[in-house]
């Protein structure tokens, strides 16, 4: 099938970027100053290599950051069981740090390279690809067009578009279809983003559901997890997961109301990016609460009221701890983080009213009672009391949260049957390939 031209828009973008390539190295270099990049490793961002490639065929899974990284583990293994070997792409720190040690033998990862021409092509002339695989709305033109130029699939797993997103394209139509059109199968979580991928040019579209419902919990270190327990033993606890600025002072302002009724109360904040754990300690210490940073070495020692749990893959251990969760970016405007991994190790969830991110999956907890909305500080603290002192309450509500989930389930599964004729057909090429040398 005939693909549109590239509109005059993304022509500029592209010629744009091949020229502004110094300004792009410097920006890069930029960021490694303020910590955003890793600088051991910044060659990687520009395309080059930090590794060899796997001999065999090899399949490129791209995850821009954590969630979207993490909802890929499980294809990873698959692509690994059908004896593949599998790239694993990253765009943050945070992504990069957390996935190294959660993928299996046979995959490798590195720093997806940024959208420059003569990066990324550098970087598919190394690594040669045979299927590419990317996780949710990653769009990104110079890569979709040099894909196709060397005519390597490219797969859009737990797609996403949201109502303000399909908005935005909808303005550049012949530019949304120009990329979309370039992609081989867009499998999307919902009905409505299927719809919207299609509306917007994408000729084949599968809704699949949410890879999320099916990633792996997170994991604990046995030891931490034991050393922790009975240190937090006998307190009441409630935990603050995934955080974003303007949060922390709800939840400092929970925590005061709270601490007449739980004199004893403890109160664990994960913000959702670590490198803010002093400030989110700042905002409850100005609230007159006594906190310890984990990353500083602190403890959750009967002196703290609130513990800042301000390091990267744990926040596995601290689900496991805390039979509540509210769950941030909720509160403000960010669209809400993921509230499955909390739910999945047995805690009630609270959210704020902005979840568009995972509208479905708050929809059917809120509707089944595994979760609940709270507006405000005010309505945080009152929810959080009333759970904490009702343990038949809130063991209820963890598991109609759990129920809530089932019917999500089996993504993975529909993902890999869809995925696995590319894989035939990776294996025929490959064949082919021997036998020519042979001959």
């Amino acid at each position: 099938m005939r693909r549109p031209a590239l509109t005059l828009p993304l022509r500029l973008y592209r010629t744009g970027l091949r020229i502004g390539e110094p300004a792009v190295a410097g920006l890069l270099a930029w960021r490694a100053r303020r910590g955003k990049e890793d600088p051991r490793r910044l060659g990687e961002r520009r395309g080059l290599p930090g590794r060899a490639r796997p001999v065999g065929p090899l399949v490129w899974m791209h995850g821009a950051s954590v969630g979207e990284v993490l909802s890929l583990v499980a294809l990873v293994e698959g692509m690994i069981a059908r004896r593949y070997s599998v790239l694993v792409t990253t765009g943050t720190r945070t992504a990069a740090d957390l996935i190294g040690s959660r993928l299996p033998p046979g995959a490798v990862h590195q720093y997806v390279p940024l959208d420059a021409p003569r990066w990324i092509e550098r970087f598919l002339e190394h690594w040669q690809p045979d299927i590419a695989v990317v996780a949710e709305s990653e769009i990104w033109p110079n890569t979709i067009v040099a894909l196709d130029e060397r005519d390597i699939p490219l797969i859009l797993v737990n797609g996403r578009m949201s109502e303000r997103s399909f908005r935005g394209w909808e303005r550049s139509k012949r530019t949304a279809a120009a990329l979309l059109s370039r992609i081989a199968i867009c499998l999307a979580q919902t009905e409505d983003d299927g719809a919207r991928f299609a509306m917007l040019g994408a000729p084949r579209v599968s809704v699949t559901g949410n890879l999320k419902f099916d990633a792996p919990i997170p994991p604990v270190d046995p030891q931490q997890l034991n050393y922790l327990r009975p240190m937090m033993a006998g307190r009441p606890v409630w935990l603050a997961a995934s955080t974003h600025e303007g949060e922390e002072a709800a939840i400092a302002y929970a925590h005061a109301e709270l601490r007449t009724r739980f004199p004893n109360l403890l109160t664990v904040l994960a913000p959702r990016h670590p490198g803010r754990g002093a400030e989110a300690a700042a905002c409850a210490a100005a609230a007159g609460l006594r906190t310890a940073r984990r990353s500083a070495g602190g403890r959750p020692h009967p002196s703290v009221d609130l513990y800042v749990a301000d390091t990267i893959g744990e926040l596995g251990l601290f689900y496991r701890l805390s039979p509540l969760v509210f769950v941030g970016g909720s509160l403000v405007p960010r669209g809400g983080q993921n509230p499955i991994e909390p739910v999945r190790l047995e805690a009630a969830v609270l959210h704020g009213p902005h979840t568009s991110n995972f509208s479905q999956v708050y929809e059917a907890l809120d509707r089944a009672g595994g979760a609940a909305l709270v507006a405000n500080g005010a309505e945080l603290a009152d929810n959080v009391g009333r759970l904490l002192d009702d343990r038949s309450r809130l063991t209820a509500m963890a598991e109609a949260g759990q129920a809530a989930l089932k019917p999500f389930e089996g993504a993975v599964a529909r993902t890999l049957s869809v995925l696995d004729p590319f894989v035939a057909q990776m294996k025929l090429q490959g064949l082919h390939a021997a036998g020519r040398s042979r001959a």
